[in-house]
């Protein structure tokens, strides 16, 4: 059986088993701590039963401005441990954070998902979340500076799912996959 949890500091040394995945982007300690400190409520672990294994985590942040029409959660990470996979966890981590992010009334929630990672879009896609626009260059090592040159190995979807206080679904479209920015070019 899995439980949700919030996440504490010393739960970064249980992180291995889980991050040890080439679609599982890895940060430092200084980057969950503030995580931790700013967004405690939008960090959580999914824990296993009997033995209290960490089995996958959520990692988000609210940024961006309501007059913008901005203010929206984003999330940094969701990831679940290879031996947990296909069994609905990442869903159920997900949906805990809609659950979660009524409480702050924001938009939208978004999340960057590699070009290439089909499951990970078809798992948001059932999830209602849609393409907003592709980000050239966004995995990459280069600075790209021409927004037509796209690459599915370095390039990301930004994935949106409009929540209850878009009425009007003003912050999601039809045929993101079309829409191209460079990562500069996104600023919440």
């Amino acid at each position: 059986m899995t439980s949700i949890k919030p996440f504490q500091m010393e739960d970064l040394f249980e992180l291995n088993p889980v991050n040890l995945d080439p679609l599982t982007e890895n940060f430092n300690v200084s980057f969950y701590s503030q995580y931790l400190i700013e967004w405690p409520q939008l960090f959580y672990k999914s824990v296993e039963t009997p033995n209290g294994q960490a089995s996958g985590y959520m990692m988000a942040k609210t940024e961006g401005q309501l007059s913008k029409k901005e203010w929206h959660t984003h999330i940094t990470a969701v990831t679940v441990s290879d031996q947990y996979r296909r069994i609905g966890l990442a869903s159920k981590l997900c949906l805990e954070l809609e659950n979660l992010t009524q409480v702050k009334d924001t938009l939208f929630i978004d999340l960057f998902v590699k070009v290439t990672n089909t499951l990970g879009r078809i798992l948001y896609e059932k999830l209602g979340y849609s393409v907003f626009r592709r980000v050239v260059g966004y995995y990459g090592r280069e600075i790209q500076k021409d927004r037509n040159k796209i690459d599915d190995s370095v390039d990301a979807f930004d994935m949106r799912k409009s929540l209850p206080r878009d009425v009007n679904n003003e912050t999601v479209r039809e045929n993101g996959e079309k829409v191209y920015v460079l990562p500069n070019e996104i600023v919440f």
